[in-house]
């Protein structure tokens, strides 16, 4: 009788190796983390993720009761209202907290799929950086707020002034969205200190 040649020894690798189920995509963290697909634009995604957030917050303002100053020799009295009333005015600040709160968890589903600490096309933390600019101080909303914010937050983003570059080493969605945050911060106080001269 032949020996059973069929049957490998016990040091032999297997001749097949099952491979491991593919990870699913996180279909609606990638909607929020890259902020509807614009975190997909082939130059500076960053930049138009910014542009979301002051897209949102002039929404906003015309849905709710978001007031414009003129702040040319204006006084309280000469403040006006530029909306429909349709929504509260708090409610610009419950969106850009929700919107904070996705972002973490959206920005770290995504880094985990992909193994990336923190993937290009992950906007969401300049929604909710840009948001953090106008909202931190509750900025007075025209055109030339909205034109400033951006520049200033844009400009914080890039440029990481302590502690913006530090809060990346945090873990996870909070890497991702703290240094944003924090240069959000920084857009704010200079924003309002230049609506408080009256430069703009």
């Amino acid at each position: 009788m032949k020996p059973n040649t069929d049957t490998p020894a016990p040091d032999a690798p297997p001749s097949e190796t099952p491979e491991a189920a593919p990870r699913p995509k996180p279909r609606l963290a990638l909607i929020l983390a890259t902020a509807g697909g614009v975190g997909y634009a082939p130059k500076a995604p960053g930049t138009f993720g910014s542009l979301v957030g002051v897209a949102l917050s002039i929404a906003m303002a015309w849905l709710g009761t978001r007031h414009i100053l003129s702040l040319h020799g204006a006084t309280d009295d000469s403040t006006t209202f530029w909306g429909t009333q349709w929504i509260p005015a708090y409610f610009e600040y419950v969106v850009a907290i929700a919107i904070a709160a996705l972002g973490v968890y959206a920005s770290h589903r995504v880094a985990i799929t992909v193994a990336e600490k923190d993937p290009q096309y992950v906007v969401i933390d300049e929604v909710s950086g840009q948001l953090v600019t106008f909202y931190l101080l509750y900025t007075p909303v025209y055109w030339k707020s909205w034109l400033l914010g951006f520049i200033l937050f844009r400009v914080f983003d890039i440029w990481k002034p302590f502690p913006v570059r530090q809060l990346e080493k945090l873990p996870g969605g909070w890497g991702i969205m703290a240094d944003d945050w924090m240069a959000a911060v920084y857009a704010a106080l200079v924003l309002r200190f230049v609506i408080h001269l009256r430069w703009i």
